[in-house]
């Protein structure tokens, strides 16, 4: 246990604990050396090794590394003890930016300065090849000048996370923040995206509300679609402009950065030259994140050693959302044609499903080859009218006894996949499915049994379950 006033590593005196989450605990603290203050954020390494989160938390290392600027709050350094991590970051005095807008609007001047300050730190990160994907207000911290500072790159994805189509596929971020094209899951462009964001904060910022806002999920999903929103009477008119611009359903059209540095609103006062903190501590290397991790990783046990397919991906509660059938999104973005997706819920272990499907496929003569991150691919071995049929399966984790699969048809004939999916693999899976989408209950005669729950029901259980970590 950390305390108050007792000495970490010989460098560092903890001081108050700022904040807590499920994985970490952030301590104010002070180098010893010299004086300065700065945040402590402590990791249980067996927590996250149980979760499946070391890539994510080795990513947070090299995307802070890769980020360097006077508007992003910075990594000092990684340390790490048998069973903990140890990241020593920037201490942000003036507390998180969504504590000053919760308020009400900010003044004019003050709302800009902020904002020139958060595309400017976008702006380098983008250069780097880097993506945030979840920039809102409670990310954006304050020194203890009143300068904002971008936090919070757990989310965040580098160039090399592109698919072939050089576009991101993950769905994350939170809801009111997100553009439309993260919400329909075709994947998107990062820069796009997070312009997007910073479009609905300067929104926030000026008019004191959100610009999507509405207590039933898919009526905010379609004014996002839309770009479905009014000014108050007392926007700046050139800030409406502006906002217009980067509020642009169609990413195709949107505002550049470049661009909206270019804009005259956002031009004033505007100073261009970053200002670079002082070092503390040594600067993080490429091999810290292997030696922090490399005494975990080899801990496992041979059996999970042994496993041939890499850990489900773990769901956030966004990717929940939007995969539920309940807020199925894809009449807000698609014309109406033949599904060619299926998805189910099962309480099987990861293990017990793997081992099901190829089952299945061996059954079906289909080709299985096993890629990372619980995904699988089946595929025929005979021409079809629109070639070889190939499916995908994909294996989410809800919680460590409950998860997602995505079976999905990547290529060849639709109604083949069609007729497959109903004559064979969905007798083939009966053992395993807890729900299918889409599958209504059956109606309820007196003194039966509960029906079955709904796809959409099975998943809000399960996320708003108290039993659910």
């Amino acid at each position: 246990m950390e305390n108050k006033g007792s000495v970490l590593m010989q460098r560092y005196e903890l001081g108050k604990l700022l904040g807590q989450g499920t994985f970490a605990k952030v301590y104010h603290a002070r180098n010893l050396t010299t004086g300065m203050s700065v945040a402590i954020k402590i990791i249980e390494k067996e927590k996250i090794l149980k979760v499946g989160m070391i890539d994510q938390i080795k990513r947070e290392i090299s995307i802070m590394r890769l980020v360097r600027h006077s508007n992003v709050v910075q990594l000092y350094e990684v340390m790490a003890s048998k069973t903990k991590i140890y990241f020593v970051i920037e201490y942000c005095k003036g507390g998180e930016l969504f504590n000053k807008v919760a308020k009400g609007k900010l003044k004019e001047d003050v709302a800009r300065k902020y904002f020139q300050q958060l595309i400017s730190a976008v702006d380098f990160c983008h250069s780097r090849g880097v993506y945030h994907r979840d920039l809102k207000p409670e990310n954006l911290l304050l020194d203890e000048n009143g300068n904002l500072k971008v936090s919070d790159f757990g989310l965040s994805a580098l160039a090399e996370s592109k698919h072939q189509d050089g576009l991101l596929h993950t769905t994350c971020g939170t809801p009111a923040y997100v553009s439309p094209e993260v919400i329909n899951r075709k994947g998107y462009d990062g820069s796009k995206a997070d312009i997007w964001s910073c479009g609905v904060i300067l929104y926030v910022l000026l008019a004191g509300y959100l610009p999507f806002h509405d207590s039933n999920l898919m009526e905010m999903y379609r004014k996002i679609d839309k770009a479905d929103f009014k000014f108050p009477n007392w926007f700046p008119p050139e800030a409406r402009r502006l906002v217009s611009k980067i509020l642009d359903p169609n990413p195709n059209t949107r505002i550049s950065i470049a661009k909206i540095m270019e804009n005259s609103w956002f031009r004033k006062g505007f100073n261009h030259k970053p200002v670079r903190l002082p070092m503390e501590g040594k600067e993080p290397t490429a091999l810290e994140s292997d030696t922090v991790f490399g005494s975990l990783e080899n801990s496992c046990t041979p059996v999970e050693a042994k496993q041939e397919l890499a850990k489900p991906v773990n769901l956030n509660a966004f990717d929940i959302i939007s995969l539920s059938a309940g807020f199925d999104l894809s009449g807000l973005f698609e014309e109406n044609e033949q599904k060619k997706e299926a998805r189910f819920t099962s309480r099987e272990p990861a293990k017990t499903i793997i081992s099901k499907l190829e089952d299945m496929a061996k059954h079906l003569r289909l080709k299985v080859t096993k890629k990372d991150k619980g995904l699988l691919k089946l595929e025929g071995s005979k021409e079809g009218r629109k070639g070889i049929l190939s499916i995908d399966a994909e294996i989410f984790e809800v919680t460590p006894t409950f998860h997602l699969v995505e079976v999905k048809k990547s290529s060849g004939d639709t109604l083949e996949y069609q007729k497959i999916m109903k004559q064979d693999i969905r007798p083939a899976l009966k053992d395993i499915v807890w729900t299918w989408q889409g599958d209504q209950p059956q109606p309820q005669k007196p003194q039966e049994e509960p029906p079955e729950l709904q796809f959409s029901q099975v998943l809000a259980l399960q996320v708003g379950s108290p039993q659910n970590p």
